[in-house]
Formats: C-alpha cells, sequence, structure tokens
C-alpha cells in the first residue's frame, strides 16, 4: 500500500500554467529589440527582464510545480551546477553580455520546456529528463563563439573552435608585402583632402564629386581589395597615403596603406587590445593628418603623434592617466588639430573631460568639464565672427574657446546613454544633436546679446529621426540619416518627418551637394546612391562593395572610393558624370 501510494505521489503531473507564462514573458520581452524602436528602457529590459524569468521560474520549480521534494532537490542543484560550470568555461566572448543574453535565457528555456513535455511522467523520469535538458540547453553555448552584435542586437556566431577573421587576417600577414612606392605628392605632405574623420568640416561632405548615376551601364570598378584587422575607424587621405587604425593580436596598429595598390606603407604597432561583447576588438577612433604628421586615439586611451612618411612616434601620451579605466564601448574620439593643440575627449572626473595637448610636446595645455563619457569627437563652429569649440556628451552640448577651454555656452540636455554623433553645424547660428537607443534629435540655435555673450535655446526634439552611431547630413532645408536602420528624410525648420523607407541598416552616409546625391554604405556593406528628394527615397543605383557587418564612414576623393569594415579595405574606381569625368582627366 505505502509503495502504491509512492507511485502515485511521484506521478502526480506538474502545474506548468506558472512556468508557460513565465517563459512566454521571458521570450517577448527577449525580441522586443526586433520588433520595435529601442530605447534604453527597452534595452535594459530585454537583458535583464529574461534573467528575472529565469529565476522566477527557478522559484516556481521550488515552490509552486507539485514537483516531489527529492525531485526538487536533485533538480535544482544539478541545474544549477550545470549552469555554473557552462558559464565558467563558456568562451571569453560569451562571457558577461553573453551569459545574460544568451546562456542564461537559453539554458533555462530548455529546462523549462522538458518540464512542460514531461509533466505527466513519474519524478525520476522528469529529473532525469531535467538534467538531460540542462547539459543540452547550458552545455551548448560552450560550443560557440560570439562574434559581435549587429545594429538590431541579432548576434553573430561561430563554433568556437573556428578561426576568427582576425586570425586569418594574421596568417596572411606573414606573406604581406610592404610597398615602397610614392605616388602623387611625395609622403608626408600638408596636402589632404580628407585630413580628418568624416572629412575637413567633420560633416560628412564631399562638394567636389558628382557620381554617374547608372550603374548598370557605368558600374563601379574595384581597384584593389585587402584584409585588415578588426576595428571601427574610418579614413584620413594625405596624397597616395591612406591612413586608419586596426587591431592585430595584442597590439593595436595605426596603419598607411597606398591609395593606388592598397599595399601597406607603413604599421606602427604597440601593445593594447580593447575588447567588448557587442562591437568586438579594435579601435574606435579615426587617424587625423595634419601638416605631415598623423595623430591618433586608441580604444584604450593611448594618444599618438607619428611622422606620416615612415609612422615613426615622436610623443606619445595616455589618457588613463586622466581616466584609469575607458568607457564601456572604448575611447572613440578622433582627435581634433586647432592652431598648435590636439584635441581629444576624455570624460575624466577634477574638469577634464576635454583635453588639449600641446601639438609639438604632447604635454597637457588645458582640459575642462565635459562629462564623464562620449563617443563624439571635438567640432569646430564659427559664430559671430569667433571660432567655438562644440563637445557633445551625457550632459549635453558645450561650446568652449579653443585656445584655453573656457566655457561660452552650454546646452543642457542629460542623456546617460551613449552619443556617438558630431554636432552638425547646420548654420552660423544652429546646432543638430542626435542621440541614440530612440531618444531622438534636437535642433538648438544660438543667441549672441549686445555684449557678445551665447545663450542656447532648443527650437525643436523629434523622434521622427533617431540616429544611434549612424551620423546625418543636412542638405538645402532638410535632414538625412537613419531612423534607427530605415533611412529617413526630415524638415529641418519643424523637426517632422518627410519620408522613411530606406531600409539599409545601421549604415552610414556622405553627401554629395553639388549633385544632390546621398552616397550611402549600409550596414551589410552594400553602396547605394540616392537623389537628394524630400518628397520620397529616389534610389539610383546600388551595388555590393564589402561582405560582412559594416559600421565604417565610406571616404570618397576624387573618383576613389575607400571603404572598410573590421575585415577588409577595399578601393572602388566609381564612374563620374561627364563633365566631372573630363575636369578629373585635365
Amino acid at each position: 500500500m505505502n509503495t502504491k501510494l509512492a507511485d502515485q505521489v511521484t506521478s502526480i503531473p506538474l502545474r506548468i500554467w506558472p512556468a508557460v507564462l513565465l517563459l512566454s514573458s521571458l521570450w517577448f520581452v527577449r525580441t522586443l529589440p526586433s520588433m520595435m524602436d529601442v530605447d534604453t528602457t527597452v534595452f535594459m529590459a530585454s537583458v535583464f527582464v529574461p534573467l528575472i524569468c529565469s529565476v522566477l521560474i527557478l522559484v516556481w520549480w521550488a515552490a509552486f510545480s507539485r514537483a516531489t521534494a527529492k525531485e526538487k532537490a536533485v533538480g535544482i542543484t544539478a541545474t544549477a551546477l550545470i549552469a555554473a560550470t557552462a558559464i565558467a568555461i563558456a568562451d571569453k566572448s560569451m562571457q558577461g553580455f553573453g551569459v545574460l543574453m544568451y546562456v542564461v535565457p537559453g539554458g533555462m528555456t530548455t529546462v523549462t520546456l522538458s518540464m512542460i513535455l514531461g509533466r505527466k511522467l513519474s519524478s525520476t523520469a522528469r529529473t532525469t529528463l531535467v538534467i538531460l535538458a540542462a547539459l543540452i540547453g547550458f552545455g551548448t553555448w560552450d560550443l560557440v563563439r560570439n562574434d559581435g552584435v549587429w545594429g538590431d542586437f541579432r548576434s553573430s556566431r561561430s563554433w568556437r573552435w573556428t578561426p576568427t577573421s582576425e586570425d586569418l587576417f594574421l596568417a596572411s600577414l606573414k606573406s604581406r608585402k610592404i610597398s615602397t612606392d610614392a605616388r602623387g605628392p611625395a609622403l608626408g605632405t600638408s596636402i589632404s583632402p580628407w585630413p580628418s574623420f568624416r572629412g575637413a568640416e567633420r560633416n560628412g561632405v564631399q562638394p567636389e564629386v558628382s557620381l554617374a548615376e547608372n550603374w548598370k551601364s557605368t558600374p563601379p570598378r574595384e581597384r584593389w581589395r585587402s584584409q585588415c584587422g578588426p576595428g571601427w575607424s574610418s579614413f584620413s587621405v594625405a596624397g597616395n597615403q591612406l591612413f586608419t587604425q586596426e587591431q592585430r593580436g595584442t597590439n593595436e596598429v595605426v596603419v598607411c596603406y597606398d591609395t593606388e595598390t592598397g599595399r601597406e606603407i607603413w604599421a606602427t604597432e604597440y601593445p593594447s587590445r580593447f575588447w567588448e561583447a557587442v562591437a568586438g576588438p579594435g579601435p574606435r577612433a579615426t587617424p587625423t593628418f595634419h601638416e605631415g604628421k598623423v595623430y591618433a586615439l586608441g580604444a584604450e586611451g593611448i594618444v599618438h603623434r607619428m611622422d606620416a612618411m615612415n609612422g615613426t612616434v615622436e610623443w606619445q601620451t595616455d589618457l588613463r592617466d586622466i581616466r584609469p579605466k575607458p568607457p564601456t564601448w572604448g575611447f572613440s574620439s578622433s582627435p581634433l588639430i586647432f592652431e598648435d593643440l590636439v584635441i581629444v575627449h576624455a570624460g575624466g572626473p577634477s574638469g577634464q573631460g576635454i583635453v588639449a595637448f600641446d601639438i609639438e610636446s604632447g604635454q597637457q595645455r588645458w582640459s575642462a568639464p565635459s562629462g564623464d563619457h562620449s563617443y563624439s569627437s571635438p567640432q569646430l563652429m564659427s559664430v559671430g565672427g569667433n571660432t567655438q569649440l562644440l563637445m557633445l556628451c551625457n550632459e549635453g552640448l558645450t561650446a568652449y574657446d579653443p585656445t584655453d577651454g573656457e566655457v561660452v555656452w552650454k546646452h543642457e540636455w542629460p542623456y546617460e546613454g551613449y552619443r556617438v554623433l558630431q554636432p552638425l553645424v547646420v548654420d552660423k547660428s544652429s546646432v543638430l544633436l542626435g542621440t541614440g537607443m530612440g531618444t531622438g534629435t534636437r535642433r538648438i540655435d544660438l543667441i549672441q546679446d549686445d555684449e557678445g555673450n551665447f545663450q542656447a535655446s532648443e527650437r525643436w526634439t523629434t523622434r521622427d529621426i533617431k540616429p544611434d552611431y549612424n551620423d546625418f547630413v543636412a542638405h538645402d532645408g532638410y535632414l538625412y540619416g537613419f531612423d534607427k536602420n530605415i533611412f529617413a528624410c526630415v524638415d529641418l525648420k519643424t523637426g517632422e518627418r518627410r519620408w522613411k523607407k530606406g531600409r539599409y541598416g545601421h549604415g552610414q552616409v556622405l553627401l554629395l551637394p553639388n549633385a544632390e546625391q546621398l552616397l550611402v554604405l549600409s550596414e551589410s556593406g552594400e553602396l547605394v546612391l540616392l537623389r537628394t528628394n524630400p518628397e520620397q527615397l529616389e534610389e539610383l543605383s546600388q551595388i555590393q562593395v564589402l561582405n560582412s557587418k559594416t559600421w565604417n564612414h565610406p571616404v570618397l576623393i576624387g573618383n576613389r572610393l575607400y571603404v572598410r569594415n573590421g575585415e577588409e579595405i577595399a578601393c572602388f574606381e566609381m564612374p563620374l558624370q561627364s563633365s566631372a569625368s573630363q575636369k578629373m582627366q585635365e
């Protein structure tokens, strides 16, 4: 009788509706970023709510599931040990962010499904099934590697034992040839059609080029293609020199490539490796060329000045002396040259948010408060006959006197997420501020009183264009850029959207104002030519130019387009409109 009673007890079906509800909630919240505009709240919910639901599933199992005491003790203990072991031996790329986003939700999903499907089995059978499910659900994640996240938070994963693109690149370096040719202007000259991040004005505008619009009849022609190390830097260009930054194993590298052949001219390496799970390893900022010198900031905070001729380091300083730990996504400020100063954002305490170094010695000349994090870069603006230095950070936008760092005016717009975009100067008294994670864009106007003092006031704030790390451009009264991962047009007077249609992922854009054209490089590596048309999306031509995730900004010099991502660099000869083509030949 006792044996029969025991068998009946161990065969009591589990109460599964709480588990079904919790599991459904887990995956509904987990998939929110792919279904709607992502703001800070949505993102944080997608990370932590699944973790909370996983804990609540354990509470249900322990207190409300109708499982026997032995089943609870053995099952929960075994699941906890398996999960802890799987997390401990997971690939480094799956630690932290990967554990929260994938390992815990995935493992608990498998365990919960096993209990739901086996709810009518005996206690012993259910326990066995749960342990097998835990081994599969948590253990599978030990077989994979996280190769980073796309703009919509889709993860790229590979088998753990396969070589990374960086591994393949490092192997290829053994046979790489170094160029000793110097085509065009001599190496190290002051000639620079594109000296800094997003061009001389840092606004992504190339006024000297007009592209042919039918790429079927006159397609872009690939001139060269080369592997490169990971990193999200763009290019600066001087003569036949193409400067960028990349990661090579345990070293960050500032590299000079030949614009005509793609061969490496020189590479300056130094010990430093920054990595985080979303964007992976490598530098974030773009080198700046100025009067025969190259200035570069690495992701861990090392600032260099190098001779553009051969990459010889002339001075070095380290932002970690100001701020010991890099910001979450790494130091990303592309150095700005103003007269005899090199200016970067550090986000350090005690008034050392933005820092200016002497261009010749690298010694600090001045510093000023500028929040505690920013992934934007310093920007110059001419207003009222004076040059001002703009810096967008987590506190808002501040204008400084670039000679000494004195604050000229400040517009407060606190935001503790990430700010990446350049302040976009649209006229002599108006600036656009883009903010990530669905916050939107704001236009502010500057008013100068009779005494010469400035005040900044908000004209409008809109969520009709919500860029993350995708810079926008302004042309003839309209703003063109990315609203999350869809290209859009907004009226500059009102902030109201005119259209939203182009699905190019989290890409980047260049403005060719004389031709009324937009050149978009999509997140998936597609190059798209658009008309600057405020009435509708007018797509003219398109071609695939890169083959993996692309967040880097393209550069167009004459009829040469330079593109890169974290795996490869390529140069294309672009078809020009007939008049522009004749001018190029002259």
